[in-house]
């Protein structure tokens, strides 16, 4: 059974391994002997031998690409996994989306729909998607752009806290698992680990108004149906008082929807 924040992401060969989010500091590293991942392949698996693994032999991997042209494999892969996003029974039942932003394959426009039985059903959040020139040996670079209230993503940039786009990153990962794997981070956050802490204090100390907070951002920015009420009014007396409505909503959410120490907040930006 998976654990709170566990992301279930599949392999090569239909296998899945259980991922969690891993703590804003940690950053990917590489030696370029080290990067060649066969995820469950090759007979090595994820300790090497065989066929590859992480730090397995075998198969050339990074060694033998780095000496080629790294940016020729990187377009040739997103290319194909590009058209298996598009031929996906996700994209079918419209929960992921990818389209292109550039005619080179390096700026994606990625889009996941917020999953059912969660604050998130019903909205629509959009994702940069950079493809480095050394990927798949290295992860692709996203963010959200739809803003959020999630504690694994920021609500002021939309940095996202997920291992598979850091230290946990394996070449055999697709595009299609990147998005299935944000999906699932939305219906299974993991507060301890957070990449904003305002959001996963309110998490562990108020779940109730978490998701309402969660909810509202869904609705105002995500396009989902359902929202506070309660909230909206006290977001609409505040800009009534001339303050930025985005501004409002960041103010009120941090300040866990009092209103006196959310204008106080205002007032001091």
């Amino acid at each position: 059974m998976r654990g709170p924040g566990a992301i279930l992401v599949a392999g090569r060969g239909g296998d899945s391994t259980l991922r969690r989010a891993r703590r804003p500091g940690w950053q990917w590293q590489h030696s370029c002997a080290r990067v060649w991942i066969a995820e469950g392949g090759g007979g090595g698996g994820r300790g090497g031998g065989g066929g590859g693994g992480r730090s397995g032999g075998g198969g050339g991997g990074y060694e033998s690409a780095a000496g080629g042209d790294m940016a020729n494999i990187a377009v040739q892969r997103i290319k194909r996994e590009f058209k298996e996003v598009l031929k996906s029974e996700e994209t079918s039942k419209n929960q992921i989306k990818v389209d292109l932003v550039d005619e080179n394959f390096t700026e994606l426009r990625g889009e996941i729909a917020g999953p059912p039985d969660t604050p998130y059903e019903g909205g629509r959040y959009q994702l940069e998607i950079k493809i480095p020139e050394t990927y798949p040996f290295n992860p692709p670079k996203v963010r959200f752009i739809t803003k959020i209230w999630h504690p694994n993503i920021s609500s002021v940039t939309g940095a996202i806290c997920l291992d598979i786009l850091k230290d946990q990153w394996a070449a055999a990962m697709t595009l299609r698992t990147v998005l299935l794997s944000l999906q699932a981070l939305l219906a299974a956050a993991e507060p301890d680990d957070p990449q904003d802490a305002v959001v996963a204090n309110q998490y562990k100390q108020n779940p109730e108004m978490f998701k309402q907070t969660a909810r509202l951002w869904a609705h105002v920015y995500a396009g989902a149906p359902v929202s506070s009420p309660e909230y909206t009014k006290k977001i609409e007396n505040l800009c009534a008082m001339g303050f930025d409505r985005n501004a409002v909503i960041v103010a009120l959410s941090s300040k866990s929807w009092d209103v006196e120490t959310a204008t106080e907040l205002l007032l001091s930006n």
